[in-house]
């Protein structure tokens, strides 16, 4: 097994999951209002699971920039709120097939992953 480089991402700022909302137009107001997030039991607004998602195929992108997915596949493990920094970690268990995990600063594990790569040089 090979370990890739971590990534350690920005904090998510509240202005991000606004911008997510218009590119994905997924206007639910758990991620953008926080009276709204607070009514519906939650502690604060949460990201867009899509989001992690999407920081952890760009993930994939910079550690294999000449090379395309051929499968992508993850489980959510936990809400994110603003104010996360993500670190992501990835291995590589063969020459294309490899897993992804994103955690918080504190350790919390928030998403779980695999992914393969199409045949092409690492």
């Amino acid at each position: 097994m090979t370990e890739l480089p971590a990534i350690i991402k920005k904090p998510i700022a509240p202005i991000d999951l606004v911008k997510y909302s218009g590119a994905s137009g997924d206007f639910n107001e758990i991620h953008t209002v926080p009276a709204i997030a607070e009514e519906k039991g939650l502690d604060d607004t949460i990201a867009h699971g899509m989001f992690v998602m999407g920081w952890a195929a760009a993930a994939v992108e910079e550690w294999f920039p000449d090379r395309q997915l051929q499968s992508f596949g993850v489980r959510f493990q936990a809400v994110t709120h603003p104010g996360t920094v993500l670190v992501i970690n990835g291995s590589m268990l063969t020459d294309k097939e490899g897993e992804i995990l994103i955690k918080d600063q504190q350790g919390q594990t928030k998403l779980m992953g695999t992914f393969v790569l199409k045949n092409g040089s690492t």
